[in-house]
């Protein structure tokens, strides 16, 4: 089991958590973006830098990710087809997505990018606050303890 980052989006209090999560479980966390970050020297955490271009990221943790494996990502056509290869997928605000709840959330986003490209000001998601830190956490911990019984 690997923990696999869309990295370039990923907040850093929640890189993080991760970090400290990957150390503590001695997992490997996988941070997949298309420009250079600064990680801890760890064997356990592993930056995977690919070319520049659109969804370049997104298709490298499609294509690496395994069942059982966690996706870490707000990217919600990303989170459809990790769910689709049988891996999890967590947002940054402790949501899990699933089968269940993946294509409505999949449909609102396509329907507020369509208002967005209509001239439609729909706002932004709200700034990462310290509850969504916490429920991040709390979710991580949840799954590394189910992977680990």
């Amino acid at each position: 089991m690997r923990i696999w980052v869309d990295a370039d989006a990923c907040p850093g209090a929640i890189k993080d958590i991760l970090y400290r999560a990957a150390e503590r479980a001695q997992i490997h966390l996988l941070l997949v973006a298309n420009k250079a970050l600064r990680i801890p020297r760890s064997p356990w955490i592993r930056l995977v830098q690919v070319e520049h271009g659109f969804d370049v990221a997104d298709a490298h943790i499609v294509n690496a990710v395994e069942a059982g494996d966690l996706v870490v990502t707000a990217d919600i056509p990303l989170a459809a087809a990790v769910v689709e290869k049988d891996a999890s997928a967590l947002n940054p605000r402790g949501e899990f997505y699933s089968r269940e709840n993946v294509r409505e959330l999949l449909d609102m986003r396509n329907f507020m990018q369509t208002l967005r490209s209509t001239g439609v000001d729909t706002g932004g998601p709200s700034a990462l606050s310290q509850g969504d830190r916490q429920a991040f956490a709390n979710q991580l911990d949840r799954f590394l303890a189910r992977q680990r019984s």
